[in-house]
């Protein structure tokens, strides 16, 4: 349970795996009470996924927890596809304009400690032993039925309740909806292992060939993670639901089976040693067609299951859950109108759409031994890989950089030089802070530091201070109209009388140096004086320019964010 301070009913979070610690860290940071349940007796020991990508990073950072993530995970920064020995393709994520252009691998085990670890900073703990038997919804909200594992039963009455249950969730099943989708044929092996591959540990390889797909993936201080299809094994009815869960039915697979995998199917001395942890089992494409059915969000596995090729499955719960948390506590603060919840479905079901399909194509394409899908793989595939534009999309996309809400309701787009759109992820930048809320004295920062996942946060972008006055020390330039110095503070004003105590203002200009990370006019264009309106999920949810654009700022945040905002939103 939580201290939070808003008084309301908790929130029901069902299953604390990344996805839902996840959402209950985004909504304990906005103080909302929690209850965060798991009918497991203690977490999994099991390593299950282990690639963090470069948006959850930054997330992770903005939430102040990434450095214990670095610290633990082991960096790969080089991606390496081959077929029959020959290799096709070779992915180096260092040019992405990010702190963290890698794919870090860590423990599923880690990362829920990590994730456990910071929730308890804001009074949250998992509550183990605890089941969902029964919940039902109403006009007057949701009844639910907890039992212990010692019998003892109570009622709750949570505001909304998040399924972050799994593949095999009991409220999706109680809901009766469709899991619509298909599961491969295929079964697969996974071991945790020791290998001596003369690689650099930097760098992770698949390989494709007639005797079936193999990768390794490297976790550091030699271990490593074997992934492979079609081992040898007793046959075993596949699952309808689950993904890339063990299959307990049949013995593990053992050293000799690796071993032979990794000499038939990777074409390079590779040496295994012992085996800490390995499982067969299957993979689906599977995914509801509604996220939210009335006070209940469906999230992570529970919402959708794919191939685990790209290393996206865990990442896109986690940020399902940023998405949903922030949203939730504007509602439950008497602030936004519900309508805003319908938003996460708009905006989080096409892109688990397009993971799905793109997970599942990959998977077709590496493991086909004939046909168009081999032919794509082994002459097409090259001939893409070699050209820029493709390798720099294959980056953003792997690294879900590129993920963005540009069609959302919730943008408010407005040209400017440069920077990004509204619906895309706000980038780091490197800035002189001229002034900012709770007493912060000019200096310097970036803008992850500044930005708090509880609020939102207004970036106005202004000339330097030496360089901002004109002749007269009384005007700033916005192209050739001035703006006075009071038009601004007016500006600023009006937003936090729309939003009090929701958000915070910073005035941000270019700063000398580097400082260790691109500058303000890289990230952000060159416009001034413009603004940023970044939703506390770290996506620009408006932008413009401060003078011409203040009215139809306002409007948007009534709509969509303020205190007796209308049933419709009106048109900006």
């Amino acid at each position: 349970m939580t201290g939070a301070s808003i008084d309301v009913p908790p929130v029901l979070i069902v299953g604390a795996g990344p996805t839902g610690l996840a959402a209950a860290m985004s909504l304990a940071r906005a103080q909302v009470p929690v209850r965060l349940i798991d009918r497991a007796l203690h977490p999994s020991p099991y390593s299950r996924a282990i690639g963090i990508q470069a948006r959850t990073l930054e997330l992770l950072e903005q939430h102040r927890l990434v450095d214990r993530f670095l610290e633990l995970g082991h960096r790969a920064r080089t991606a390496n596809l081959y077929s029959n020995g020959q290799r096709l393709a070779r992915l180096d994520f260092d040019p992405l304009q990010t702190r963290y252009p890698y794919l870090l691998f860590l423990d599923q085990s880690v990362t829920e400690r990590l994730l456990t670890e910071h929730l308890a900073t804001f009074g949250v703990q998992v509550e183990r032993g605890v089941e969902l038997t029964m919940f039902a919804q109403g006009s007057a909200g949701i009844n639910a039925t907890l039992q212990r594992d010692d019998g003892h039963i109570e009622t709750l009455h949570p505001s909304y309740m998040i399924a972050a249950d799994g593949a095999h969730s009991a409220v999706r099943h109680r809901l009766g909806m469709s899991f619509a989708g298909k599961t491969f044929e295929q079964t697969f092996l996974l071991a945790d292992i020791e290998a001596d591959t003369g690689w650099s540990d930097d760098e992770f390889h698949i390989f494709a060939s007639g005797a079936g797909l193999a990768a390794l993936f490297p976790m550091g201080h030699g271990r490593h993670r074997l992934i492979a299809d079609h081992p040898t094994m007793p046959a075993v009815a596949p699952s309808s639901e689950g993904n890339a869960e063990p299959l307990t039915a049949v013995a593990a697979p053992t050293l000799e089976e690796c071993r032979l995998i990794a000499k038939n199917r990777i074409h390079h001395p590779v040496e295994l040693g012992s085996l800490a942890w390995s499982s067969y089992f299957h993979l689906n494409s599977r995914m509801v067609e509604q996220l939210r059915v009335e006070r209940v969000f469906l999230a992570g596995d529970a919402a959708h299951v794919h191939s685990p090729a790209g290393a996206q499955g865990m990442n896109t719960g986690i940020q399902e859950a940023f998405n949903l948390g922030w949203k939730i506590a504007r509602v439950l603060n008497g602030d936004a109108p519900d309508r805003l919840l319908d938003t996460y479905h708009l905006e989080r079901h096409p892109i688990e759409r397009d993971v799905l399909r793109q997970t599942s194509f990959v998977t077709h394409m590496a493991e086909a031994d004939h046909g168009p899908l081999k032919l794509l793989r082994e002459r097409v595939m090259p001939v893409l890989a070699a050209l820029g534009p493709l390798r720099d999309a294959a980056r953003l996309t792997v690294s879900e950089l590129s993920i963005q809400y540009r069609r959302s309701p919730l943008t408010l787009e407005r040209v400017l030089d440069g920077g990004p759109r509204a619906g895309e992820r706000a980038p780091d930048a490197f800035v002189h802070v001229v002034d900012g809320p709770l007493g912060r004295a000019p200096g310097t920062g970036c803008i992850f530091d500044l930005h708090d996942p509880a609020f939102f946060s207004l970036f106005l972008l202004v000339d330097p201070p030496d360089d901002a006055m004109s002749g007269n020390g009384k005007l700033l330039a916005l192209g050739r109209k001035p703006v006075r110095p009071e038009d601004l503070d007016r500006f600023v004003a009006a937003v936090e009388d729309l939003l009090p105590g929701a958000g915070r203002v910073w005035r941000v200009a270019e700063a000398d140096g580097a400082g260790g990370g691109p500058s303000l006019r890289e990230s952000f264009g060159r416009t001034r004086p413009s603004f940023y309106f970044v939703r506390p999920d770290g996506y620009v949810c408006a932008r413009g320019r401060p003078g011409s654009d203040l009215n139809g700022l306002l409007r948007h945040c009534e709509a969509w964010f303020a205190k007796g905002a209308g049933t419709e939103p009106p048109p900006v």
